[in-house]
């Protein structure tokens, strides 16, 4: 009778421990998927902080988690910290809806993004015609008289671009300088004919050449209604496209071939 019992102990212990083993296996290759496909199994409890961000993007509970495990991999080591669940989302889509749908959710962020800027760009400008009615933005006196020279860029510089829609010749050359977005403090473009407070038309311009949204927010790239700015600056003597450089108060005519 013992030696029955003693067996059926032995034979419950080895039941155990394969049970154990399976288990482990089954944990670990949970584990591994999970890090390979981003999918949180484990519904752990958002904090605070966590919620309260996940409802400003619109998220929910699952989707944060999904976001969140993303980032604690490869996501987030090669992208920046900057970048929005939205597009991590999206990036890790799991299906062709899904991929829409946050695409769709993104693209609506950054048009409604855009018009903001826009609308506090323009309220800029009307500030500073009200409260400087009488100063120039820019000294025409400053620039030099001479033809545009070919001058070398540095990081401190801005590039004052002068353009207009419609207009080949200035896409070729803003393609260019578009290329020399990271080697100076930032891109200052003035638009001509279109209607002053045409929000719309210089969204539109500025989305066909490939203006970044975080650029403009950032002031990278700033937009501007041109506002007969040209011609004060050059005495009604140049026609778009314009470059010129501003290094701290001097301003120096450019020629297109700084940008080669």
């Amino acid at each position: 009778m013992n030696n029955r019992i003693a067996g059926l102990v032995s034979i419950l212990s080895l039941l155990g421990v394969a049970m154990s083993v399976s288990a482990d296996e089954s944990i670990e290759t949970n584990t591994t998927q999970s890090q390979i496909t981003g999918t949180v199994n484990v519904n752990t409890p958002l904090l605070p902080i966590e919620k309260a961000r996940a409802e400003v993007w619109g998220l929910s509970k699952t989707e944060w988690r999904r976001y969140r495990s993303l980032m604690e991999g490869i996501r987030g080591s090669v992208s920046p910290s900057t970048i929005s669940p939205i597009e991590v989302l999206g990036i890790h889509a799991e299906d062709a809806a899904e991929r829409n749908r946050y695409a769709e959710t993104w693209a609506r962020m950054m048009r409604e993004d855009v018009s903001r800027i826009l609308a506090f760009q323009h309220a800029y400008d009307e500030a500073g015609r009200r409260l400087f009615p009488s100063e120039q933005l820019i000294d025409p006196n400053r620039l030099p008289q001479n033809d545009p020279k070919s001058l070398d860029l540095s990081s401190e510089d801005r590039v004052l671009f002068f353009t207009r829609p419609d207009c080949p010749k200035c896409d070729r050359l803003f393609a260019r300088l578009l290329n020399r977005t990271d080697q100076v403090a930032g891109i200052d473009i003035y638009l001509s004919d279109i209607d002053p407070g045409d929000e719309t038309a210089v969204r539109a311009w500025a989305s066909e050449r490939g203006i970044r949204s975080e650029w403009v927010k950032n002031r990278k790239v700033t937009l501007n209604f041109d506002g007969g700015a040209l011609d004060k600056l050059t005495g009604g003597q140049a026609s778009v496209p314009v470059l010129m450089r501003r290094r701290g108060d001097d301003i120096e005519s450019l020629s297109a071939s700084a940008l080669r």
